[in-house]
């Protein structure tokens, strides 16, 4: 069977509402007429370029990527953590705590900062809530070093059109979106993307997921101008960067995700940047720092300091920014999904132990 982008099946899969992008699409596929109410654009004309077969993995990784291409005045690689969502106690979103988020990365090193995400519960926000905390974010991310990245995705093509116009009003680095809910047919989430690449002049962070091929991947890559990073967490990350390194010509910026517990295998394979939790994202970034400033031994140790942390038990990521004085006592978070990779094993410990173990075992070492 010829690989590429996986083909349409013969029969029809269930209609979707109007103009929605979360319909239950599953690998059945989608008719004609369903995917143009579903993108409002015609993908079936697309002149798609791709490989008659998909090469073949490298064996190993090869030199690290050279280039260092930013088309804004942020560079678009290293330490970028999903932004936590915190609420007052009357459940108001908490714009203080959310900009405090991004001053404890500036402060600590940390090179970019993107919300709001899966870890983010973007999902529990409303519109409002979503383009303040945009603005919060941005206005604070002002002066710093760190790239703010805003994610724009959305219930419909609509909303992902005001999410990603407000974000480039409001002044953002870059825009990131995760796919439509449950839609896996590659041709709508290519065109998808051809339709986000075109809403603003922000460079664009494709997020992959659910089984995004690496096809699909270079076919956006290749078709989308302003798409040139991936937070990769579809099918085995560290499986397929060679592939997607060579295939881009190392010209594809690719982050991994799943709490950047793998970080230190990522940049010997050539991943350019990662994007754990924000807790900790200060002692990520001295680690990259680290290894990046050819001090390699010393961002293992690092990175150790973060594996040997983990290790003492499952830490509620906000209770962490709380413990960290980075989020006032009282904050509240609304109920989220479990998020993939943000188990780190071992029995729940509480505030105090959290604490203690911080200033045992990290306090040298925490920038932020």
């Amino acid at each position: 069977m010829r690989d590429g982008l996986r083909p349409h099946p013969a029969h029809h899969a269930p209609r979707f509402p109007m103009n929605k992008l979360q319909p239950s699409v599953g690998s059945s596929g989608v008719p004609r007429r369903e995917f143009l109410q579903l993108l409002g654009a015609s993908a079936l004309g697309l002149a798609l370029s791709v490989r008659d077969g998909r090469a073949e993995a490298d064996s190993g990784a090869g030199p690290l990527p050279a280039f260092d291409f930013t088309p804004g005045p942020k560079k678009l690689r290293g330490v970028f953590p999903i932004g936590e969502t915190p609420f007052t106690p009357d459940d108001k979103l908490d714009l203080e705590s959310l900009a405090a988020e991004v001053t404890f990365c500036n402060r600590g090193g940390v090179h970019g900062f993107a919300w709001p995400q899966a870890a983010s519960n973007w999902g529990a926000l409303t519109e409002a809530e979503r383009m303040a905390g945009a603005e919060a974010i941005i206005a604070a991310g002002r002066g710093g070093a760190a790239a703010i990245v805003i994610g724009v995705q959305g219930s419909d093509m609509a909303a992902v059109t005001r999410y990603a116009h407000h974000a480039e009003k409001a002044g953002a680095d870059a825009i990131i979106s995760l796919t439509p809910k449950n839609v896996t047919y590659e041709k709508v989430l290519l065109d998808y993307h051809h339709q986000v690449g075109r809403l603003t002049g922000l460079p664009l962070f494709v997020q992959s997921q659910g089984s995004m091929s690496v096809d699909l991947i270079v076919e956006i890559f290749k078709t989308v101008p302003t798409m040139r990073q991936l937070k990769d967490e579809a099918g085995v990350p560290l499986e397929r960067i060679a592939e997607l390194r060579r295939r881009t010509d190392d010209q594809l910026r690719v982050f991994s995700g799943h709490g950047g517990l793998t970080m230190l295998r990522e940049m010997e394979l050539g991943f350019v940047g990662t994007c754990p939790y924000t807790g900790l994202a200060d002692v990520f970034a001295a680690a990259y720092d680290l290894w990046h400033g050819g001090r390699r031994r010393e961002g293992c140790d690092m990175f150790g300091r973060i594996l040997a942390f983990s290790s003492l038990g499952t830490i509620d990521q906000n209770r962490l920014l709380i413990s960290r004085g980075v989020f006032k006592p009282d904050v509240r978070f609304r109920p989220a999904p479990a998020v993939s990779g943000g188990a780190r094993g071992g029995p729940p410990i509480g505030d105090e132990e959290v604490r203690r173990a911080l200033d045992a075992y990290l306090k040298p070492y925490l920038r932020g």
